[in-house]
Parts: structure tokens; C-alpha cells; sequence
């Protein structure tokens, strides 16, 4: 361990050059069966870039434990036909497909098909769904693939998917493509750590700052006092000491222990997509990470996003996009030059993934720095400041009084002929469960604005994609304005390093319920400083523009702090399903709950 000199704070001996950049050859440990494993062995390393890609109606994954090197240390990773990432699927709309998965592991596990609409005992959610696969097990899912898209799989078991159980999924529409593309390629970006993932949680369950190095400094204070004057950058320090927050809590890991992959490969492996000059090139995004948001982009090059989420939208050309864990975009470019870096730097600016686009392999393209990261703003942490009266903290309610309606299934009902619920709510509702040790912040004043594209992006000159710009092609398959609404609020505390829906954690809370067949809309109140990729499985969520008009379809969307997001559901889905934060350490520590349509 060692200490920062001017913050105090416990930081360990890592060296942050190697964990951005990791080993040209890192990958699976070829040859190498782990019972044979020990931390001398270090054979030569097999590169994994594009996943082989599978087609047909029938596959054979295989989950085992495979040796992996992606920084000089061999590390322990569940691979899936012994690569990291899986084996790419590639599905037809209207076909019916068979995936046999056999557990060559010592404990259960599964694999969870994200994105794609199945019956619920084959969405591979264990204590939900199914019991789980046993070890030494095979256990087969057989489903009608009913829509088309780019999507992907992983395991929903403890900690696997964080160290390597996932893969990218591929359904071709049943007619034809109305995306044209000379080229296809999937780019699946995601995070990896040596680190036991559970010593990881106990970490941060003792100092939940430990990853962070972006803490504010003395540097920070004197350039602030220059900038501002003594009392303003006193009166800045204060405020953030009062409110026992941090402004630079972006993210729970970071670069001092996360090595990103590109295709599972390090930036200095550098996986590499060919072209020819002049082709349309489609690159399709999934965010496999376990903690990590990304901002990609390719310098000198124009995105077109034509998919979210799998669903096509309205064409809208940006420079850049940030997605989180679970969600995909889709973008075709049309490169003129020799080569092009694809490069996805991390919200908190510790780190990038980095991959080419060339007219040969071999030729890089110059790689930028990483952005400077930013602090917080008063708005990420209260919300709409115009309307802050009457709220501690401005729009942060702070106190632990006991006044709050309990609103945790809230339902408004209305009238078909004028619906009542047209617009979304916007009366703030704390559920009393709010108020306890798991909950260290409430916002009051949340802002409801889709266009802003988060801290980090905003004003740096570029064109970023934000939710306000997707438009689902065709509107709503289901016209109906909602029956009624549900509010839920997601929280945390810090310190404790908790997360829940309306301060109650998974093991305390008690399912959700849908009538089937109705439509209803559900509103996710954000009462913590960090962004959440909210995932409901089974069903799509509608996303509303803050007047009720419908913007884009959805399986994962992302919360931004001090934000109030609203979306439609048609609950067509009978069954028991999962919703919860894919970030896999604020699901593991509570922000989950179970939905059941009867």
C-alpha cells in the first residue's frame, strides 16, 4: 500500500501505465489447463481478437476456467469455450434456436440472454428463473427468436460475468437489412481485473473512495483559489466536506485496477478491423463491462448511429456517444484514410480500450490522451437548481425525518378517454424507507431533461450522442397512454457502500407486480452522484421525453445523477423477471429487484 501525499488516502502499489496499456499478447493462456496453473507458469500468450463467429439454430457452449494474462499476472478467468470473450452468435429472426451449456466449473452458473424477448424459464436468471447449471450439468435453452438486432449474452451468476463470461449476439432480420454495410463488425468493449472481485467489494465496503485517484488535491485548491479567489475555492471545499460527498466519485474502479479490452484485447494488443477505402463500415458496440461507462470515439471519423439497444432509430451523425454495462449502439462510418483509432476512454478518465480500423493489419493510428477528468456539478448532485426551494442543500434533502409517503408501488389509475397521466409526474416521492442508514442522500429537485450528455462531455466541442437524439423508427408498437405509474427511487449510501431501490436492498425487498397485459409507466428517481444502466429484463421499456411524448425503445437505460427518467411498459410478459443496475458490484451490494407479471 502506499498514501497519497496530499489527499491521505490509502492507494495500492499499482503500476497505472501497465494497467492502461496491459500486454500486446495479453489474452487466454494457450496450452495451458488450469489444474495445472500456478503463478510461475507463464507460457506464451494467444491473443483473442474478433470472437469466431457461430451461426445455425444449434450451439455448444462449454463454461470452464481458463488461464488469462492480461498485465504480467496470470489471473483466473470463466471463459466460455475457453475464450474471453465468448464465441459471437449470430441468430435469424423467426428461427428457433438450441444452446446447450455444459458447467465444467466447481459451482453453478448460467448465461443470461440480454436484450432478447423469451419466455422467463429460459431467461437464465438463477433464484428467478431457474435454479441454475449445476457443475457438470448441461442445461438447454430453446427459444423463438422474435426480433432482430445486435445484443449480447453473459453469466448471471455471483461474479462470473465481471471476469469473463460474455459474449456478443448477432440476429439477422428476417428480410432484409435496411442498415447497408460492406463491412460487420462487433466491437465488444469491457473491463478486467486481477483482483478477486469479492476482495474487491470488501475493499470498497471499508473505504469506498479506494480506486479513486482523481481525488481533489492541494493542486486543485490553489489553482481553484487563482481561478476564483480564497474565499470562493474555501467555500467550494466546505460545501463538498459538509455534504460528506466526494465530486469526483464517477466511478467505483478504476485504471488503478481495471485493464480495458477491446474484443478482449489491451490497448497496447490492439484489435484491428480491415477496410477498404470507401466501404460503409457498421460497428456494432456492446457494452460488456462489469463497472466501466464508455465514451468511444474514432477521430477524424463521423459516427452515424443507426441501433440502440438493438432497436433501429432515426439516423442522428455524432462525433461521439457514451453507453454503460449492457447497452449496444450500433454506428456505420465510412473511412477514407489508411487508419483510424476506435478509442473508448472511461467516464472517469483513468483509462481507455483501444482498436483500429485499417486498410492493413499492422498500421495503427495515433491514439489521443485521455480527457482531463471533471468534478460533479451542484446540478449532477441537486438536480433542477431552479427549482431548489424548500430543499436542504439546495434540491438535496439531507435529514433522516420520518414525513415521507411510502410510494414504492404507487399507482395512479386513470381514464382511457383523457388520460390524467398523459405527462409524467413530477411530484417527488421519498418512500419512508428512504429515510435510514441505507440511504445517504435525497434529491428533491430532480432535472428531467434528456439532452445532456453527462459530466465529461458536455461543451468539449464535439457532437455527443445523448438520449434526447434517439428515435425509435415506427413509434410505439403499443399506442396506450398508461393505466398507471410506479415510482421508484434509486439510492445508496457511500460510506456503506450500499445499494437499493427506495433504500431497501434485494434481500429486504419484496417483487414488484405488473398485471399482465397492462401498460403503465414507470418512473426511476435518481437519488445518488453516480450514473445507473437500469436493465429490466423481459420486457421493453418505452423511454418518454419529460412531456410523455415516446423517444426510443430501451432494455437498459442510463439514470444520470440527480435525474428523473419515466418509460412505458407493456407487461406482456408472464412470469418472474430481474431488473436491476448493471453495474455488477451495485447489483451484487442491492440495487435489485424482482418483477412479477400475473
Amino acid at each position: 500500500m502506499r498514501r497519497d501525499p496530499t489527499t491521505g488516502l490509502l492507494l495500492p502499489n499499482l503500476s497505472r501505465r501497465r494497467f492502461v496499456q496491459g500486454l500486446a499478447a495479453g489474452g487466454v493462456l494457450a496450452g495451458l489447463p488450469v489444474w495445472q496453473g500456478s503463478a510461475h507458469a507463464q507460457p506464451a500468450a494467444t491473443a483473442f481478437g474478433t470472437a469466431p463467429v457461430l451461426r445455425g439454430t444449434e450451439f455448444d457452449l462449454v463454461v470452464a476456467e481458463s488461464m488469462v494474462n492480461f498485465t504480467g499476472k496470470p489471473a483466473l478467468a470463466t471463459t466460455i469455450n475457453g475464450m474471453l470473450p465468448g464465441p459471437t452468435l449470430r441468430w435469424r429472426e423467426g428461427d428457433t434456436v438450441t444452446i446447450r451449456v455444459t458447467n465444467r466449473l466447481r459451482e453453478h452458473t448460467s448465461i443470461h440472454w440480454h436484450g432478447i424477448i423469451l419466455p422467463y424459464q429460459m431467461d437464465g436468471v438463477p433464484g428467478i428463473s431457474f435454479g441454475g447449471i449445476a457443475p457438470g450439468e448441461t442445461f438447454t435453452y430453446r427459444f423463438k427468436v422474435a426480433q432482430s438486432g445486435s445484443y449480447w449474452y453473459h453469466s448471471h451468476s455471483g461474479f462470473q460475468e465481471m471476469i469473463g463470461l460474455y459474449g456478443g449476439i448477432i440476429v439477422d432480420p428476417a428480410g432484409e437489412d435496411p442498415v447497408r454495410a460492406d463491412r460487420d463488425y462487433t466491437v465488444l468493449l469491457s473491463d478486467w481485473t486481477d483482483e478477486d472481485p469479492m476482495r474487491v467489494l470488501s475493499k470498497l465496503k471499508v473505504q469506498s473512495d479506494y480506486y479513486n485517484y482523481n481525488q481533489p488535491t492541494a493542486v486543485d485548491f490553489f489553482r481553484d483559489v487563482s481561478n476564483d479567489g480564497l474565499k470562493a475555492a474555501l467555500d467550494k471545499r466546505r460545501m463538498w466536506n459538509q455534504m460528506r460527498m466526494n465530486p469526483t466519485d464517477l466511478a467505483d474502479m478504476s485504471g488503478a485496477t481495471l485493464t480495458y479490452l477491446t474484443n478482449g484485447l489491451t490497448p497496447a494488443g490492439n484489435w484491428t478491423g480491415l477496410f477498404r477505402p470507401g466501404e460503409r463500415v457498421r460497428l456494432r458496440f456492446i457494452n460488456g463491462a462489469g463497472n466501466t461507462f464508455f465514451d468511444v470515439r474514432i477521430p477524424g471519423l463521423k459516427l452515424r448511429v443507426v441501433q440502440v439497444d438493438g432497436i433501429n432509430i432515426e439516423p442522428v451523425t455524432v462525433d461521439e456517444f457514451r453507453f454503460g454495462p449492457g447497452e449496444t449502439c450500433d454506428v456505420v462510418v465510412e473511412p477514407r484514410d489508411d487508419a483510424y483509432t476506435i478509442f473508448s476512454q472511461s467516464m472517469d478518465r483513468t483509462g481507455y480500450a483501444r482498436g483500429t480500423l485499417s486498410v492493413r493489419d499492422g498500421l495503427p493510428a495515433p491514439v489521443p490522451a485521455l480527457d482531463k477528468a471533471e468534478w460533479l456539478t451542484m446540478g449532477d448532485m441537486m438536480g433542477d437548481m431552479a427549482g431548489m426551494h424548500g430543499a436542504d442543500h439546495g434540491g438535496m434533502a439531507m435529514d433522516h425525518s420520518q414525513h415521507a409517503m411510502d410510494h414504492s408501488q404507487h399507482a395512479t389509475h386513470g381514464a382511457a378517454a383523457d388520460n390524467p397521466l398523459k405527462v409524467p409526474g413530477k411530484a417527488v416521492r421519498h418512500a419512508r424507507t428512504e429515510y435510514g442508514a441505507s440511504t445517504d442522500m435525497r434529491v428533491d429537485t430532480p432535472r428531467t431533461n434528456l439532452d445532456d450528455p453527462g459530466i465529461g462531455l458536455r461543451n468539449n466541442g464535439r457532437r455527443v450522442l445523448t438520449l434526447a437524439d434517439m428515435h425509435t423508427l415506427g413509434g410505439p408498437p403499443d399506442p396506450r397512454g398508461p393505466g398507471r405509474e410506479i415510482e421508484l427511487h434509486l439510492t445508496g449510501n457511500m460510506e456503506r457502500y450500499t445499494w437499493s431501490f427506495d433504500g431497501v436492498e434485494f434481500g429486504k425487498s419484496t417483487p414488484v407486480h405488473f398485471r399482465h397485459g397492462e401498460r403503465l409507466r414507470v418512473i426511476l428517481h435518481n437519488d445518488t452522484m453516480m450514473t445507473h444502466p437500469m436493465h429490466m429484463h423481459g420486457m421493453w421499456s418505452d423511454l418518454e421525453a419529460p412531456d410523455g411524448t415516446f423517444q426510443a425503445r430501451r432494455h437498459t437505460i442510463p439514470v444520470q445523477p440527480a435525474q428523473r427518467i419515466s418509460f412505458l411498459v407493456t407487461a406482456d410478459a408472464l412470469g418472474r423477471w430481474a431488473w436491476h443496475c448493471h453495474l455488477m458490484l451495485h447489483m451484487d451490494a442491492g440495487m435489485f429487484r424482482e418483477v412479477v407479471v400475473s
